[in-house]
């Protein structure tokens, strides 16, 4: 059997007031008293009055629902062990707001699929956040460029507000361990340099190693794209090829550094005695498996909450919110798996190759 619906006439009859003052009461009217709107909406809660959410958004021109655009080019979805976490937590935040969120159909082998920004006025979100995607794709532009409130997440628009993870002092931090613990033959295999995040860590680190007085051979930069734990196997065996390899190899993140692991071990050598290797991001498995791989661990729960509470800022306050480009610190987990060499050629020049 259906449970009706419980009415604004329902509440009326049950606190012997008319149908308009149970309406300013929900609706926080001041010229209604304080007792008597805590014991209206006392009432509606007890007879599980529920507001009705089509109704609420032609009034108020809101509906509380936020779009979120994350399209991952491995076509890992919500399993990506970085966004999901960032995502959940934006998710928690908004959702203690009031807010729902709606992913934008980003299908694109849909034949009836919308743009991004038609998609997001055709639900009539209050704002959109942006994660994981193609930034430089003219739809996303489209988006950015519209009057939704937005918010990025490790990319940067001038005029959007972003929050970014500090991939400048994070990779830095990581070489500088490295470096520390007497490595001079340091291999990086980087995703693509399209992305804005390649390309920060990509700059820190050459401009790290300068400051050490390293040169890079080009042979130790190899592209992978991110969690592609098949390229990176074979990325690492060129490494490993190579008639001077490096001793540490620093991959893309902690996902595609298992298939580095794996290109090791078929060769018979050990981690991190005869070769180390270093991650990025800070997953929960790399951090659980052994040797414990060394790795930067992201802020996954801060950047997805400060997106959220950004987002909803601008949403209630566009105009007087000020469009800021945030960063979020990381942390080195030095972890297991880059050992300490204490007796290598100390010129800062690798050998030749």
């Amino acid at each position: 059997m259906t449970k009706r619906t419980v009415s604004l006439k329902d509440i009326s009859n049950a606190c012997g007031v008319s149908i308009a003052t149970v309406s300013k009461a929900l609706n926080d009217h001041s010229d209604i008293s304080a007792e008597k709107k805590a014991q209206i909406k006392k009432t509606a809660a007890e007879l599980g009055y529920r507001p009705n959410a089509a109704a609420q958004a032609l009034k108020t021109n809101r509906t509380n629902n936020i779009g979120v655009l994350f399209v991952d080019e491995a076509n890992s979805g919500l399993t990506h062990d970085y966004f999901s976490h960032v995502l959940d937590s934006f998710k928690q935040t908004a959702e203690k707001n009031g807010y729902d969120i709606t992913f934008i159909n980003s299908n694109r082998s849909d034949e009836n699929r919308m743009s991004y920004l038609s998609h997001a006025l055709y639900r009539g979100f209050d704002g959109v956040v942006i994660a994981c995607v193609d930034f430089y794709d003219p739809e996303v532009t489209e988006l950015v460029n519209s009057s939704i409130p937005v918010v990025t997440i490790d990319h940067m628009f001038d005029s959007c507000m972003s929050v970014q993870s500090d991939n400048v002092t994070g990779m830095k931090d990581l070489v500088t361990y490295i470096y520390k613990q007497g490595h001079k033959k340091i291999a990086y295999i980087h995703a693509r340099e399209t992305s804005s995040v390649t390309q920060s860590r990509l700059t820190c680190f050459y401009k790290t190693m300068q400051e050490f007085g390293l040169e890079i051979p080009d042979e130790y930069m190899i592209s992978a794209p991110y969690r592609d734990t098949v390229k990176t196997y074979e990325a690492t065996k060129k490494l490993l090829d190579l008639k001077n390899p490096p001793t540490c190899i620093i991959c893309p993140d902690d996902f595609s550094s298992f298939g580095c692991m794996n290109a090791v071990r078929e060769r018979g050598l050990r981690i991190p005695e005869d070769i180390s290797i270093v991650g990025y991001d800070g997953i929960e498995l790399a951090r659980r498996i052994s040797p414990r791989l060394t790795t930067l661990v992201q802020d996954t729960r801060k950047l997805g909450s400060l997106a959220a509470e950004k987002l909803i800022a601008l949403i209630n306050n566009p105009k007087g919110t000020l469009i800021e480009h945030l960063l979020v610190d990381g942390k080195l987990d030095e972890g297991e798996s880059v050992a300490k060499i204490e007796n290598q050629n100390t010129s800062g020049q690798p050998d030749e190759i």
